[in-house]
């Protein structure tokens, strides 16, 4: 049978990604892989969250095991209303949020709930591949905003604005990753998100909201969210999920959103998977309850900010000149900059013959502002004896393409 007769539009256009293809190679023993966004391993409360776990069962058997609503569990929305106001000052009612399967689901559902074949959205450019992904596949047109060492610019977004409108086309809303930004480690000012709040209520248009590093801090004074402020306005949504601050096997995440919003979004999870798990809602709010997650995120934050600084000692110690990296105040990432003659797609299978992995960067670029010289590198899952030889590997290979 040609079973290419019987694919629909979406599943014949939609593309791998890049990276999930890159770890079924990097997943072999003796390539020390830079590629994926990995938490570390060593630092999961596996012994919390077993007992966690077992107490639930136990104690809350009917609830844990059986469906669940769509909404989420109310044992955990309460909680992450409370974790809003504690550590953002955002007073959020429960009818405002929708737990999700991670901020994955939550990037395919407002692709979908948004986004008809053809409708333009404006992102950073670069931004994170995995919603590219999951816009590019409900058809959008992406015009990615000049972006510099603090993220995007106002003046990028602006004149994307500018152009959609005088082109006679709406922009259906503006995708953003404004602290330590996926790929580039880079974090919005304030000052630049309360502009491009003026502009998305000027042209009349949303702000979404990625946010999944935020709480993963090494320095500084952290901006306030764009949801906060757009002081209740309903100009943005907002995605949240635990899988960077406590486990990403449980695949939880939750919206943040108007409540009419939200309410579509429900509609949409209803036939896409009728609930999130409720046995791990259930441990993810007795986690909250008992006061563990800000004590495992300083945890997290604390080694993450060594294996930063070791890999940004090591790029200094070995690269050649005409490198460059970003310096990322947080988060899992940094983006590094290669002289223009050099493409990291093809310099990629020297790198593995050389035993060590990173991600391309043309693959986080929205389709017309594809660069070929950046690739991003990831801190948070190697080992700091493997940060020291990999980024050694990594500038033997790009020695060896320059010369």
């Amino acid at each position: 049978m040609n079973y290419e007769k019987l694919y629909s539009e979406t599943a014949s256009t939609v593309k791998a990604s890049a990276i999930r293809e890159l770890l079924k190679i990097t997943a072999r023993p003796e390539i020390i892989s830079f590629a994926g966004g990995l938490p570390d391993p060593t630092l999961f409360p596996s012994d919390t969250v077993a007992d966690i776990l077992y107490n639930v069962v136990k104690t809350s058997p009917r609830e844990a095991l059986q469906y669940g609503t769509t909404e989420g569990q109310m044992a955990l929305k309460t909680q992450l209303v409370k974790l809003l106001k504690e550590t953002e000052d955002i007073d959020a009612a429960p009818e405002q949020l929708l737990v999700v399967s991670a901020s994955q689901q939550a990037l395919d559902m407002t692709a979908r709930v948004f986004l008809n074949r053809g409708d333009a959205i404006i992102t950073a450019s670069p931004t994170y591949l995995g919603a590219l992904q999951a816009f590019e596949a409900s058809g959008a047109d992406v015009f990615g905003a000049d972006s510099d060492d603090f993220g995007v610019t106002v003046e990028g977004v602006e004149k994307r604005l500018k152009e959609l409108q005088a082109a006679g086309r709406k922009c259906k809303f503006m995708y953003m990753v404004p602290d330590f930004q996926n790929p580039s480690g880079t974090t919005i000012p304030q000052e630049r998100r309360v502009k491009i709040l003026e502009l998305a209520e000027k042209y009349g248009t949303l702000v979404v909201e990625d946010s999944p590093y935020r709480q993963v801090r090494f320095e500084g004074t952290a901006p306030q969210t764009f949801y906060k402020l757009d002081g209740g306005r309903g100009n943005v949504i907002t995605l949240f999920t635990f899988s960077k601050v406590f486990v990403p096997g449980f695949r939880l995440g939750y919206v943040l959103a108007p409540a009419e919003i939200i309410q579509k979004y429900v509609v949409l999870k209803q036939a896409m998977d009728l609930c999130t798990s409720p046995i791990l809602q259930l441990a993810t709010a007795q986690y909250l309850k008992d006061g563990y997650l800000m004590k495992h995120v300083a945890e997290v934050v604390e080694v993450y900010r060594q294996k930063r600084d070791a890999m940004l000692k090591m790029l200094q110690k070995y690269m050649p000149q005409g490198v460059k990296w970003t310096r990322p105040e947080g988060g899992l990432f940094l983006w590094v900059t290669l002289p223009e003659k050099i493409d990291t797609t093809e310099m990629l299978k020297t790198a593995l013959e050389q035993q060590v992995a990173y991600v391309a960067g043309v693959d986080f670029y929205p389709p017309r502002d594809a660069r070929r010289n950046d690739m991003r590198l990831n801190f948070s899952f190697s080992t700091f004896e493997q940060i020291e030889e990999g980024v050694k590997r990594l500038a033997a290979t790009i020695k060896k393409c320059l010369q």
